[in-house]
This record gives structure tokens, sequence and C-alpha cells, in this order.
């Protein structure tokens, strides 16, 4: 009870501090629309004189985006990775290292918190912008994908943090992460189903990005609760999202052990 009390109080500082900047969040969902709507008028065009493409209709793929416009408020690891990095570099990460705090649980509990608040704010202009577009959608009515798409998505958000808390820990070597940031950025957006729905790639691509943890963050989920795979698949991928899962967390902690090692305790 001490240590849910100790990661509680986490939580509610890391809900006040986002809510600080509660009008930059929401001016950032609110020009999320822009965004959407050009991607509306682009796969509308790409639409212009077929019914589908890649077996999929217009009001599916639209609804593809926009789910996935929605979740990557929610579950989206934004700038975990640079702060991570700077705690390192700055010595303010030495705290942790002399009181009982685990810093992954502890960057884990302000990632939940600043989520929940950008979620929250992403939605309001979405539900409000929402009767405009409701007829350009199609929503799938099997039940069984909420049921599969609550812990997927939860997976996924936890994939997220866990690679933006590998290359967080870089720092321990490299006095400047960017560019390792920039590239699993790059390889997020292309292999995350964000510029297009991964489904349209060729067989032998599409298998391949099925054994990358780029798929499982982003893609799945939406695909998932949008109609994009069936119920087999889903069951199948959250058995993959888990071994991911535990996989980047073994990571996280050996990175973190060997860049104790490696760590001057100056500053903080």
């Amino acid at each position: 009870m001490s240590v849910l009390a100790k990661y509680r109080y986490v939580f509610l500082t890391g809900l006040q501090s986002s809510l600080v900047y509660r009008w930059n969040f929401a001016a950032r969902s609110a020009f999320s629309l822009v965004h959407l709507s050009f991607v509306f008028i682009l796969w509308g065009a790409a639409y212009r004189g077929q019914t589908e493409i890649g077996g999929f209709n217009l009001a599916q793929t639209l609804t593809y985006f926009l789910a996935m416009l929605v979740i990557q408020f929610f579950i989206s690891a934004q700038n975990e990775d640079y702060q991570i990095g700077e705690d390192i570099r700055n010595g303010m990460i030495n705290q942790f290292l002399l009181k009982p705090i685990d810093y992954y649980t502890y960057r884990l509990t302000l990632f939940f918190s600043a989520r929940l608040v950008t979620g929250l704010l992403a939605l309001l202009p979405i539900m409000l912008a929402y009767p405009f577009f409701a007829d350009t959608l199609s929503l799938p009515s099997d039940p069984w994908r909420l049921l599969y798409g609550a812990p997927a998505l939860l997976l996924s958000a936890l994939i997220q943090f866990s690679i933006a808390y590998i290359f967080g820990l870089l720092a321990f070597w490299f006095l400047e992460i960017q560019s390792f940031i920039i590239l699993s950025l790059a390889l997020e957006t292309v292999l995350g189903g964000q510029m297009f729905p991964l489904d349209l790639l060729p067989d032998w691509a599409f298998r391949v990005s099925q054994f990358l943890p780029y798929y499982y963050q982003m893609y799945f989920p939406t695909a998932i609760l949008t109609g994009r795979l069936d119920q087999t698949q889903a069951a199948e991928g959250l058995i993959v999202q888990l071994v991911w899962l535990v996989a980047l967390y073994g990571i996280g902690r050996l990175l973190w052990t060997r860049g104790l090692r490696r760590h001057t305790a100056v500053g903080g």
C-alpha cells in the first residue's frame, strides 16, 4: 500500500504538471483536425474512380486514420525519451539513486498521467467536429473488438514507453541522442502505420513488419478497432505484443544497470 501511495502522488503531480500546459495540448489537438482534413482530402482523391484499395473502401480507410489520431493522443510517448536523456545529462537522475523510487516506474507513472490529460483534451475538438464527417465513417460493430482492443491499447502504450525509455537511456553513452530519437520516430511513422495502413504493403513487407515492435505501437490496436484484423489475428498479435513488451523491458533494465556503471553522478 505504501508503494501504491508513493506512485499515486507521482501520478497526481504529473496530472498537475500536464494541466499547466493544457492550452498547448488543446491547441495541438485542435490543429490536428487540420491535418485530419488533409488526410481525408488526400485519400478521397486516391479513391476517385475506384471503390476499394487493398480490400477496404474509403469509409473504412478514413475511419482508420481518425481512430489512429485519437489513439495517438492517448498512448503516444511524446518527449519521454528527451526528458529521460535530460535527466541523465543534467544529473537530475541522481536523486533516484538515493531514494526508494524505481526510475522506470516513476517515468511510466508520469507518462500515463500526461497521456490521460492529452487524450481527454484531444477528444473535445474531435467530438465537436464529429457530426460533420460522421457519414463518411464506417465503424465495425463486433463486440469482441473492444475486448481485444482494450489490452492491445494498454500493451501498445507500454511498448511505446519502453522504446522511448531505451532511447533515453542512451544518454549514458552519448552526449546527444537526438539523431537516435529522430531515427526511431521515422521508423515509427512508417512501420507504425501512421503514413498509410500497413496492409497496403506488399505481402512480404507486411509480414516482415509484423515481427517488429513498431507494428504493435499504433497500427495493431487501430487495426483491431477499425476492422482490419480478424479475431484470430488479434489474438495472435496480443501474444506477440506481450513478448515484445517483456523483451523491451529486459533491454531497458540491462541498459539501466550498465549505464549506472558509467554514470559519474555530477549535478542534480
